[in-house]
């Protein structure tokens, strides 16, 4: 592609690279110069117009950003027209965004003017969110460069849908039966991924109560929210899960809020045991672990390792000890 000024009598065919004002009017940017368009230019006193001119192995920019999108997007997500040299995708279901951030590095690698920006990887979408747009900076791009960024991989874009129907919410009790907000905080998670919550269990906060609870539990997922937080893999908790016949993944995370939470399995059936930030509707580390499980992501525990750059998230008022007064407490001590 050639960019720059030329005579506005060799004009014909190019691509205007700047808005211009005219007698009758103004000629956007962007806009292929017919005759029309040259003898407006003329009447009005212009000799000269910057335009972009496409070389014969060119692609131009709307066509180079609807062939990229085609070719790297996956199931769970819509194209918008291309405009301008974007296409914008969007998501078409509940779920989780899986970019497959390698591929979306390689296509952006390629050449600058060709770009994609996506929203983080396992992102929580619904029907309508913007996932990533893909931009042609240029107006233009040489054909075998577009080519070999949209061989970068396909579904290299994509929304992992929750794989699940409903959910148990198994909470303990020390003495008082628990107060309704912590369910209501599970629920509205729930909801926003399209999973049904069946009855209320409450237990004792005592091991074999609590493994004969998850034993019979009715949901396809189960959840686990103690009284009492679980400090240790030998806790009440993960000792129940263990003698109900289920097995343990994963016992804390580098999420904070979120440390206290612990991950296993009743033969298929995922068991997450909930810190105790979970009962606030804030964001904490057991959202990114319910969305990704629920979406049938395996963690593993070096998926939660990675998870403590970027795992500390904002504070919440419930905390019992928030990070300002731990801080405050040493400098007096």
């Amino acid at each position: 592609m050639k960019f720059g000024p030329v005579p506005v009598t060799d004009a014909l065919g190019a691509v205007l690279a700047h808005s211009v004002v005219v007698a009758d009017g103004r000629l956007r940017k962007g806009l292929t110069l017919g005759p029309a368009e040259l003898a407006r230019l003329l009447a009005s006193g212009h000799d000269t117009v910057v335009v972009a001119r496409l070389a014969p192995d060119d692609m131009d920019e709307d066509t180079a950003a609807a062939h990229l999108a085609r070719a790297i997007t996956g199931p769970g997500l819509r194209l918008t027209q291309a405009a301008t040299g974007r296409v914008n995708v969007i998501a078409t279901a509940i779920g989780i965004a899986r970019i497959a951030v390698d591929g979306i590095n390689a296509v952006n690698a390629v050449n600058p003017m060709i770009t994609v920006a996506t929203v983080p990887p396992l992102h929580r979408v619904a029907p309508g969110s913007m996932v990533a747009t893909i931009k042609i900076i240029s107006y233009a791009v040489p054909r075998p460069h577009l080519q070999t960024a949209a061989a970068a991989g396909s579904d290299l874009l994509a929304v992992a849908q929750p794989a699940y129907r409903d959910a148990t919410l198994i909470e303990t009790r020390l003495t008082d039966v628990p107060a309704a907000k912590g369910r209501d905080a599970i629920r509205g998670r729930l909801d926003r991924l399209g999973l049904d919550l069946t009855p209320r269990i409450i237990v004792k906060h005592d091991t074999a109560e609590l493994a004969q609870a998850i034993a019979q539990s009715p949901g396809e997922v189960i959840f686990v929210l103690t009284a009492s937080a679980t400090s240790d893999p030998d806790d009440v908790g993960p000792a129940a899960l263990r003698a109900a016949g289920g097995r343990l993944v994963q016992f804390g995370m580098p999420v904070d809020p979120g440390n206290l939470l612990f991950l296993g399995y009743l033969d298929k059936r995922p068991v997450i045991g909930l810190p105790g930030c979970a009962r606030s509707p804030a964001l904490n580390g057991a959202d990114w672990v319910m969305e990704r499980v629920i979406c049938g992501v395996d963690l593993t525990p070096a998926d939660f390792a990675a998870m403590g750059v970027g795992g500390l998230l904002k504070e919440i008022p419930t905390r019992p000890q928030p990070r300002a007064q731990i801080g405050a407490a040493k400098r007096t001590r």
